[in-house]
């Protein structure tokens, strides 16, 4: 089972155009186009968040810590409360 060869290809073209008609394949045609060119403008637009998101990680991060100390009590239990 290799590539179709050129009888093969005509057969199936000629199927296509019986099913879809003349007038639909170009439109067809264009919102594959239009498809194909979407799904890689947004496959470039998750790269570049991802790129964003890797470099400000990398930035240091502030910490601040809390005034609160925790209390040196043990916690109560159900019982003792």
């Amino acid at each position: 089972m290799g590539m179709p060869g050129g009888q093969e290809l005509l057969i199936i073209l000629a199927i296509v155009v019986l099913l879809f008609g003349a007038k639909k394949i170009p439109e067809l045609a264009k919102g594959i186009g239009k498809g194909i060119k979407n799904f890689k403008a947004e496959m470039k637009n998750d790269d570049d968040e991802t790129e964003t998101k890797v470099a400000s990680s990398e930035a240091p991060k502030k910490v601040e810590a809390d005034k609160e100390v925790a209390s040196k009590e043990a916690p109560k239990t159900t019982e003792q409360a």
